[in-house]
């Protein structure tokens, strides 16, 4: 079973072996609104944690998502730019962002577990 990790910037990290699924919370995408542009990163670019590593734009704002962990991108959500909704509509599901197989597992410990990120955005 995956674990799931959350960064204080409001990014999911759902965790299965050493490749890791991103993207942005719930809570996120209600504070965006209605997400209309989805830039991701390109497969095989390295990331270091807090990286900008795509942008998300709504009718609201545009916001840069960064990686919760160093890594290597080994995948993108390739319907996504093309559907950017499933942002909305599912977050932890069809709206993920890329997959990051993970440079350093130790980074994992510092982001926060379901209930200090519900307490966090309260």
């Amino acid at each position: 079973m995956p674990v799931v990790r959350f960064s204080k910037d409001h990014e999911y990290i759902s965790v299965d072996g050493d490749v890791a699924t991103v993207g942005i919370t719930d809570y996120a995408q209600s504070q965006l609104g209605d997400v209309v542009f989805v830039e991701l990163p390109a497969t095989g670019k390295a990331l270091k944690q807090g990286d900008e590593a795509a942008v998300v734009e709504s009718v609201k704002a545009a916001s840069e998502v960064y990686a919760p962990v160093s890594g290597t991108v080994v995948a993108v959500n390739e319907t996504l730019p093309d559907a950017p909704s499933a942002v909305n509509e599912d977050p932890l599901g069809k709206g993920w962002f890329f997959r990051i197989k993970l440079a350093n597992p130790a980074e994992l410990e510092g982001l926060m577990d379901e209930a200090a990120y519900k307490a966090l955005i309260g």
